[in-house]
């Protein structure tokens, strides 16, 4: 079985930081790309950052120039280095994965229990 395990929020002062680590774990074959995702409120899960197996990057518009997306790829690791933290920040931050599990023919979408992040102002 796969999964990926989350570590790292908190509660921090505007203006702070906090760095989020995720592992996935199991019988994995390969890791395509991984991500972090937010969802506050009832508002919809939205991009935060996401990165692919060779190291390119994309981040959502609100976290550009903030927060620095990373992996290490013989450890299937991601980790999100968040700076300059806004209370607009807050959230339930998730961690995202395209995994192939050794003896499957296809990729899965695996996602992290979700870990709280709240920005007080």
């Amino acid at each position: 079985q796969v999964q990926l395990v989350e570590s790292g929020g908190g509660l921090v002062q505007a203006g702070g930081s906090l760095r989020l680590s995720c592992a996935a774990s199991g019988s994995i074959l390969s890791v395509n790309n991984m991500g972090w995702y937010r969802q506050a409120g009832g508002n919809q899960r939205e991009l935060v950052a996401r990165i692919t197996s060779v190291g390119s990057t994309n981040y959502g518009d609100s976290v550009k120039g903030r927060f620095t997306i990373s992996r290490d790829n013989a450890k299937n690791t991601v980790v999100l280095q968040m700076n300059s933290l806004k209370p607009e920040d807050t959230g339930v931050y998730y961690c995202n994965a395209k995994i192939r599990p050794w003896g499957i023919r296809d990729e899965y979408d695996v996602w992290g229990q979700g870990t709280q992040v709240t920005v007080s102002s």
